[in-house]
């Protein structure tokens, strides 16, 4: 469907009425170097659309600008979930060259999903860039091609350039995540630099709205480490941003578009979810029913962070049980939903493990399919929990939860000797902190056991630190928590400068 949709968007037909036969109307190098010149407004006047420059730059631009500095003869692979911002950080960077006195003229960006392009490939798009404004060199240069997955094969098109264009830096993107992380994989060892741009963070969600006032840094110890954490000066206004967060924070141009928020399903349903589950997957793994993939999808959606087993995946969401994991493994490779492994009281791995918890890793995805949530909707617990682990994806951190016959833990990270190190229950309640001897036994045990003496449990909005048994038990708002997670995450990249 993708191919013939594409096929007949990007084609005029010239039909001889004799043989039938219906040729192909190519278009003239004079024709796509005027469209190169209209992408490109910067070579006039050295400033990239005001519509981008008026956006606030997300936190982790300098991150991936920072790729750009780098020696190392590799091409940047840009690539990350749909609508998350990936365009508008190209031409920040773009901006951001001109700024630091790279020539406008030796800067390119090409979205390669322009009909005009069609079956242009990557060198000859190179070549006309510098056509179009008289140049013959090749050293220097910045070449963007945006949406890159359009191309067939441009995995193999980007690599070649790396190879004969040494003095000019190509950067990539796409929005077919998974397409891109395969195909770069496979063919771009040592030739590419893969740069994931997540949806938005609760920290830059908060920073974007220009309400960084409410956080309070502190320190704060948490067994022997000491770390940063995000207190606030309000928690009832942070509360009800975390609230707007869950629902609409995923993606920049919703949080900025009070139009687009009254009917945040219209947007990121058919803008988002439909052309990943409808194009993406099916065009890159072959998927024939495309019905059951939509299925199942909307079934693990609506019981983000609930238990299950494939069994019962496959009872309803109505799929096979087979094709439930096959399912399970492209739904994340288009990092749509993470896989959380359970491990028993003892903290030991199951060899074949039937049960696992499955997150969305964006919780307002659940309401662009469903409705928003409010603080007192009955599905709430697994939408703030559903936040917390979103923001801890983007750590390199494999987080497990345990389940046993007479508890269960929400959060576990083990060390290397495969020891729990800490624990973390989730809640969005207060009860805990105002009962946590009668409603806290399960955690107990697990400690005690494994020797943990400061856990975390959130709350709505309770703190403080309770100490029963050698055990500090450590409240803090669940939103506040979200916060530092999510910030901690972020800063700890930048420290290691990937």
């Amino acid at each position: 469907m993708v191919v013939i949709t594409t096929f007949f968007a990007y084609i005029c037909y010239s039909v001889n009425y004799n043989t039938m036969a219906v040729t192909l109307n190519q278009f003239s190098d004079d024709q796509i170097i005027e469209r190169i010149q209209f992408e490109n407004p910067w070579w006039k006047n050295n400033n990239i659309d005001s519509d981008y420059n008026e956006l606030k730059r997300r936190l982790y631009f300098p991150l991936f600008y920072q790729l750009f500095n780098s020696d190392v003869r590799r091409a940047i692979v840009l690539m990350g979930p749909r609508r998350v911002g990936k365009t508008v950080m190209i031409f920040h960077a773009i901006q951001q060259l001109i700024n630091d006195g790279v020539s406008p003229n030796k800067i390119c960006y090409l979205s390669v999903e322009t009909p005009i392009y069609t079956n242009v490939g990557l060198e000859k798009l190179f070549q006309l860039c510098r056509q179009a404004q008289g140049l013959t060199d090749f050293n220097g240069y910045y070449i963007f091609y945006d949406e890159i997955q359009y191309l067939k094969d441009w995995e193999l098109h980007l690599k070649n350039l790396v190879d004969s264009y040494r003095q000019t830096k190509f950067i990539a993107s796409g929005s077919a995540a998974a397409a891109l992380r395969l195909k770069s994989n496979e063919s771009g060892a040592g030739r590419f630099s893969e740069f994931m741009l997540p949806p938005l963070t609760f920290c830059e969600y908060i920073y974007l709205l220009e309400l960084d006032h409410l956080m309070v840094p502190m320190n704060k110890k948490w067994g022997n480490t000491e770390f940063t954490f995000y207190n606030t000066n309000n928690i009832s206004e942070l509360n009800q941003h975390f609230i707007d967060y869950i629902n609409y924070g995923g993606y920049p141009e919703v949080v900025f578009s009070s139009e687009i928020r009254k009917n945040p399903g219209r947007f990121i349903r058919s803008d988002i979810i439909d052309k990943v589950l409808l194009r993406d997957l099916p065009s890159l793994y072959g998927i024939k029913d495309v019905q059951e993939l939509n299925r199942l999808f909307t079934t693990i959606a609506f019981n983000s962070g609930n238990e299950f087993s494939l069994q019962a995946l496959s009872q309803s969401s109505h799929v096979p049980k087979d094709t439930v994991k096959t399912y399970i493994t492209y739904l994340e490779s288009a990092f749509l939903i993470k896989i959380i492994n359970r491990v028993d009281d003892s903290a030991k791995k199951f060899t074949r493990p039937t049960q696992f918890k499955v997150y969305l890793t964006n919780p307002s995805l659940r309401c662009a399919l469903f409705s928003p949530v409010t603080s007192e909707h009955e599905f709430i617990g697994n939408m703030v929990e559903t936040a917390v682990y979103s923001q801890w994806f983007h750590r390199d951190d494999v987080l497990y939860y345990s389940r046993w016959k007479s508890g269960e833990v929400d959060i576990i990270r083990l060390d290397k000797t495969e020891r729990p190190i800490f624990a973390i229950e989730i809640k969005w309640s207060n009860r805990c902190f105002e009962n946590p001897l009668q409603l806290l036994k399960g955690l107990t045990i697990f400690l005690k056991k494994h020797r943990i003496n400061h856990p975390m449990i959130t709350t709505i909005d309770k703190e403080g630190v309770y100490e029963i048994d050698g055990i500090n038990y450590d409240f803090v708002p669940a939103s506040c928590y979200c916060y530092t997670v999510s910030q901690n995450a972020l800063d700890l990249k930048i420290k290691r400068g990937i």
